[in-house]
């Protein structure tokens, strides 16, 4: 299977009907209050913007590879973990301080500069992030009654939407962590790895694929089986996406090349390089580290050469492939019990993460 062509197919089917879906919360609002229908449109703005709508596709393989027939029915349920993910990273820009998610300006930076308009002399930032908080609640609970509203049976839904609480938990964990870390300044690889286990591999591949495998009724063995090619294949993904925002372009990423840098983030990257680094590499990353908003292109790219220079690069590309080869080798033990078409997907995605370019 080509994945990129595959996730391409797949989110020209899901789109439209996220975009349904606002349309009805919108036009709901609208009876309400005029400020939330606005907030709502920008919702809609910002979660089409971009995307893969990994999460939902692994949900709907989940689904199918697992005995789920009724396509159409777990298609419009899997939006629900698009919105929880569109929840998580409203509220993930305001800790990161991100203006830009996929090119378009982030829920907090546009309100801040809405109530610049409105409100002049007040508080703008204050403003942003505290709209940006109610409405990613909001999506939050949109998330939620996708799933109770959706048509299979009560039992399933239940698990379904105890397992989506489970996956938020796990990721509010890993976020915890993160930002720990990222003050102290400082973390092991067992700690970074086990953030990446909670905020990652739980909630982008492992999450994704039990929601869609309990509204097909799958047995815990069929759910401890794929939790052995998804944990994994998480922790790859959040490596080389560590990678990818030092090392990626604008385009790719949807915003600032360098903002983990600016951020002062402790990936595990960054954790090697510091661990392998030689005292004056150590020194100049850390000062690098420290610049905030003052970083230059000049820095980042000085940034770029001391990962490089201390083996970090290559040794956390390499470790990520061990991740996904793991992965590979737990799914092959599931290649008898899945449907084949999910059985491809899922071998393809891991295909795909081995030869992804940074």
């Amino acid at each position: 299977m080509e994945i990129e062509a595959e996730l391409k197919a797949f989110k020209a089917r899901l789109d439209p009907q996220i975009g349904a879906y606002f349309d009805k919360a919108i036009e709901e609002a609208s009876k309400e209050d005029a400020f939330v229908t606005d907030a709502l449109r920008y919702g809609k703005t910002l979660m089409l913007a971009g995307g893969k709508r990994l999460r939902a596709a692994f949900m709907y393989y989940g689904y199918l590879g697992t005995g789920g027939t009724e396509e159409d029915k777990l298609l419009s349920a899997s939006m629900s973990i698009e919105f929880i993910h569109a929840f998580l990273l409203v509220h993930d820009d305001i800790i990161d301080q991100d203006d830009m998610r996929h090119g378009v300006a982030t829920f907090h930076r546009h309100y801040a500069d809405i109530g610049e308009k409105l409100f002049p002399g007040k508080d703008r930032e204050h403003f942003g992030n505290a709209i940006a908080i109610i409405m990613g609640d909001m999506l939050g609970a949109f998330g939620n009654d996708i799933i109770f509203s959706s048509q299979f049976p009560l039992e399933q839904k239940f698990q379904a939407l105890t397992k989506l609480q489970r996956i938020v938990s796990y990721t509010v964990i890993g976020q915890a962590r993160d930002i720990y870390m990222e003050f102290k300044g400082e973390a092991s690889e067992a700690e970074i790895l086990s953030m990446y286990r909670n905020k990652t591999a739980r909630y982008t591949v492992e999450g994704s694929l039990h929601l869609g495998a309990i509204l097909a009724g799958a047995s815990q063995e069929i759910l401890d089986g794929l939790s052995a090619y998804a944990i994994p294949l998480g922790i790859a993904f959040q490596i080389q996406d560590d990678i990818l925002g030092i090392f990626g372009t604008t385009e790719r990423l949807g915003k600032p090349v360098g903002s983990d840098i600016e951020e002062g983030k402790i990936t595990l990257l960054v954790s090697r390089a510091l661990r392998d680094g030689t005292g004056e590499q150590k020194k100049r990353l850390t000062e690098i580290l420290s610049l905030g908003e003052s970083l230059t292109e000049k820095d980042i790219e000085e940034f770029r050469e001391l990962i490089r220079a201390t083996g970090a690069y290559d040794g956390t590309k390499a470790l990520a492939l061990e991740y996904i080869e793991e992965g590979k080798q737990a799914l092959k033990v599931l290649e008898d019990k899945l449907q084949p078409r999910a059985y491809d997907f899922l071998f393809s995605v891991a295909e795909y993460m081995m030869k992804r370019e940074y």
